[in-house]
């Protein structure tokens, strides 16, 4: 049998079974992990702190990352990044057999995992660019998309059945066996690399001046750099309320791991219904407003059911509203940045726009905690005027701090939402901005 037969879409499709049976073993020990760190610290800042631990290097290196996937195989780069996160599993479970395991061990292994995941978005992202005809872009992506939620189907729910049973460190021995199926499934698969920019063959630039040609490029074209501005803007809004969310479940269900799990399950099936409905599809074809209504109402209702939640049932329908409607957002915005994209310069592009997207995140991350830990619970826990008229809205106890900021964070997430499609550049991106033709090289067909 010969290897790295396969291609195309249906080569695609290999790659993404082979994510889905990788991220299922990951987001068990994910799950797992995030309940041993809330029973030893008991706060949210500790659990953002893991997010913020493997966003950063993330944010830090994406300039680097992209270029360097530009220069260097990008087949090669997808299995490095996968073979880090398996390794960083491995770490994780010597420490626990041995009984030495640290919250700050997590840290340095969320770390480590995201800097390998700096290299693993902008290779992907511009792999999928040559594997996949133009017309099928938004099918393939919701694809990418429903691999990414099926785990968080099972994931949750079988890690809280498990954990019992096999303890994490039964837990991490799946993932470290299912990490090797994405590692697999790229290595029968030929990803073309792009066409050699002739105008590089005499002299390359420099490595920085790679790394800060994405920015260039973007900043270049408002209507980009003005799609870029909205996400990064969202990002941070949203990250103070999504990023205590597993606090806020536990605290208001007395750590009970089966409700949290059931409400994260919600969210991989309304992801996955979702990328399903747009793989056939195919997505809308003004995808800038597919983007911005799906934020809009996923937003709307999804942090309202979510933040005045007090049940797993109100929690799963805003679970669900907003998780069905992100594959739309995610496959658009995604659509429309391959296809305005030259494939031979959307490493350096996509990292460029990794880092000024997600630096939002990042910095509201371990800002969420806190503010959760300090501001809000406080707040609403301490009888004052305020806090009397708000827990009409998002109850009283433990948890309704959090609850008020899904409330708060989600209301401005949607004003920025309104203020972005009254920006002609970002409204209009599709036309004002031509479409690039994907080339790759020539290669044959058992090529890597």
């Amino acid at each position: 049998m010969r290897m790295n037969r396969f291609s195309g879409l249906f080569g695609f499709s290999v790659v993404a079974f082979g994510q889905v049976v990788s991220l299922l073993g990951s987001s068990m020990t994910g799950f797992a992990l995030m309940i041993w760190a809330w029973r030893i610290t008991g706060q949210a800042t500790a659990l953002g702190l893991v997010g913020f631990a493997g966003l950063f290097p993330l944010v830090i290196l994406s300039p680097i990352a992209g270029a360097l996937v530009d220069r260097w195989n990008r087949k090669l780069v997808m299995i490095l990044s996968d073979l880090a996160a398996g390794i960083g599993t491995v770490a994780l479970f010597i420490l626990l057999s041995l009984d030495a395991l640290e919250i700050w061990h997590i840290y340095i292994v969320a770390a480590f995992s995201g800097a390998f995941q700096a290299f693993q978005f902008p290779a992907y992202s511009a792999s999928i660019t040559l594997m996949v005809p133009k017309e099928h872009l938004g099918r393939a992506n919701a694809m990418l998309g429903i691999a990414r939620s099926i785990p968080s189907i099972f994931a949750p729910m079988a890690a809280g059945a498990l954990i019992g049973f096999i303890e994490i460190k039964g837990i991490m021995l799946i993932d470290i066996v299912t990490f090797t199926f994405a590692i697999g499934a790229l290595l029968l698969v030929r990803v073309p690399q792009p066409k050699k920019d002739p105008s590089q063959s005499v002299e390359r630039p420099s490595l920085l001046s790679d790394s800060l040609y994405g920015f260039r490029y973007i900043f270049e074209r408002p209507g980009l750099a003005g799609l870029l501005l909205y996400f990064l803007l969202v990002n941070f809004l949203l990250t103070f309320a999504f990023g205590v969310l597993s606090p806020m479940v536990l605290a208001r269900t007395g750590s009970n791991q089966v409700a949290l799990g059931a409400v994260q399950m919600v969210f991989g099936i309304g992801g996955v219904l979702g990328g399903v409905l747009v793989s056939i599809w195919g997505g809308p074809k003004r995808r800038i407003l597919g983007l911005l209504m799906s934020v809009f109402f996923g937003v709307l209702f999804g942090n309202a059911f979510l933040g005045v939640g007090r049940s797993i049932l109100v929690w799963s329908i805003g679970a669900f509203v907003l998780s069905s409607l992100i594959p739309i957002a995610s496959t658009s915005s995604q659509s429309i940045w391959q296809a305005k994209v030259p494939p031979g310069i959307q490493g350096r592009v996509f990292s460029a726009r990794i880092m000024l997207g997600q630096i939002g995140s990042a910095v509201a991350l371990p800002l969420a905690g806190l503010l959760a830990d300090y501001v809000f619970e406080p707040l609403m826990l301490n009888p004052s005027a305020i806090s009397r008229a708000l827990s009409y809205i998002v109850g009283t106890g433990p948890g309704s701090g959090m609850g008020l900021m899904f409330l708060l964070f989600g209301l401005l997430g949607i004003a920025a939402t309104v203020g972005v499609y009254f920006y002609r550049p970002v409204r209009n991106v599709e036309t004002l901005l031509p479409d690039c033709e994907p080339e790759a090289e020539a290669a044959p067909s058992a090529g890597g």
